[in-house]
C-alpha cells in the first residue's frame, strides 16, 4: 500500500484529500530577512481557512536549517486536523551561513535520511520529502552536491524529491543529474515553480520525462503565474500530462495569498476553463501518488 509520510506518521496515500502540494507555515531565511514565517497564530489561520475551503492537505518545502518548526507542524496537524508533510533537504547556498554548511559535513545524504526515518532534531517528526534546489539556467555546484545527496537519500528510503527551479529554469539539467546521472526514476522527482518561465517546450520535455510539475506561487504577477496558468495547465493536459500537475500556494512572505487563494479564487477559475476532473486530478489523485514512497529493495 502507498503511503504518505505526514508529521503525524503514515497515511495511505489515498487519504491525502485536497492537497496544497508546495507551500510553507514557517520559513527563515536571510534573503528574507524582516519577512520570516515564524508566527505560530498566524500559520494556524491559514491552515485553518485552508481547511474551511475543502482542503486536506498541505506540503510543506522548508528543508533544513530555514526554520520548519517541526514541532508546531505537528500541533498545527493535530488542532486543524489537516494533515501536514514536512521536508528535509537544503536549498540553495544563499539561504544558509558558511558555518551551518559546514556542520552538515560532508554527507548531507546521512542528515536527509536521518531526518525522513528517525525524525527532525529531537522532535520525533519525520520528513516525508527531500527538497533541493537548482541555479538559474542550470545546476551550480551547491546543487549538484545537494541533488546527488537526495538521489542517495531516495535510494535508501523511497522518499520523492522536490526541487525548486530558480525563476521556474533549468528543469532538463535538474533531471539529467537526478535522473541520467544518479538513477532516480523520474516519477519520483516533482519539479516546482514552473510557471514562473512559461516555455510550453520545457515543460512538455519535462512532462514527458516522467516528473510531476508543480505550478506554484499564485498571485505574483511578475512571475506570470495566476494569468497564464489556465493556459499552461490546459496545454499540457492536451498533450497528456494532466496526470503530472500539481497546485501549490507557496507562501514566503506573510503578505502572498498563499493556501487559501489557492482554493478560493484560482481553484473556481480553473474549474471553469479546464473542468472538474482535471482539477480534481491536479488537487487530489497526483499528490497522492507524487508525495507517496516507494518501496525500497530490501528494505
Amino acid at each position: 500500500m502507498a503511503v504518505v509520510r505526514t508529521v503525524l506518521g503514515d497515511i495511505p496515500a489515498g487519504e491525502l484529500g485536497v492537497c496544497d502540494a508546495h507551500d510553507h507555515l514557517f520559513l527563515r531565511s536571510p534573503r528574507l530577512a524582516g519577512q520570516e514565517l515564524d508566527d505560530v497564530g498566524r500559520a494556524g489561520e491559514r491552515l485553518r481557512a485552508f481547511r474551511g475551503l475543502g482542503g486536506r492537505s498541505v506540503v510543506q518545502w522548508t528543508p533544513y536549517g530555514m526554520g520548519r518548526r517541526a514541532a508546531d507542524l505537528a500541533a498545527l496537524s493535530r488542532s486543524t486536523g489537516a494533515h501536514v508533510v514536512a521536508a528535509t533537504g537544503l536549498h540553495q547556498a544563499v539561504h544558509y551561513d558558511e558555518e551551518l554548511l559546514r556542520r552538515i559535513g560532508p554527507r548531507p545524504a546521512d542528515l536527509f535520511v536521518a531526518e525522513l526515518t528517525g525524525g527532525i532534531g529531537t522532535t520525533g517528526v519525520r520528513a516525508g520529502l527531500i527538497k533541493v534546489a537548482g541555479a538559474f539556467h542550470g545546476v551550480d555546484a551547491h546543487a549538484r552536491r545537494t541533488m546527488t545527496a537526495a538521489a542517495e537519500a531516495h535510494h535508501r528510503t523511497g522518499a520523492p524529491i522536490a526541487v525548486h527551479l530558480e525563476l521556474g529554469t533549468g528543469a532538463l539539467d535538474v533531471l539529467d543529474l537526478l535522473c541520467g546521472d544518479s538513477g532516480v526514476d523520474p516519477r519520483r522527482v516533482l519539479l516546482g515553480h514552473l510557471g514562473r518561465s512559461p516555455d510550453g517546450v520545457v515543460q512538455r520535455e519535462a512532462a514527458a520525462a516522467g516528473a510531476f510539475l508543480a505550478f506554484d506561487g499564485p498571485s505574483r504577477a511578475n512571475h506570470a503565474t495566476d494569468w497564464r496558468l489556465p493556459e499552461q495547465l490546459a496545454a499540457l493536459a492536451d498533450a497528456g500530462f494532466g496526470g503530472q500537475l500539481l497546485l501549490g500556494g507557496d507562501t514566503t512572505v506573510p503578505e502572498t495569498p498563499g493556501m487559501p487563494h489557492l482554493l478560493r479564487r484560482v481553484r473556481p477559475r480553473l474549474e471553469e476553463t479546464l473542468g472538474k476532473e482535471l482539477l480534481n486530478a491536479a488537487l487530489i489523485g497526483n499528490p497522492a501518488r507524487a508525495f507517496s514512497f516507494t518501496p525500497v529493495r530490501g528494505g
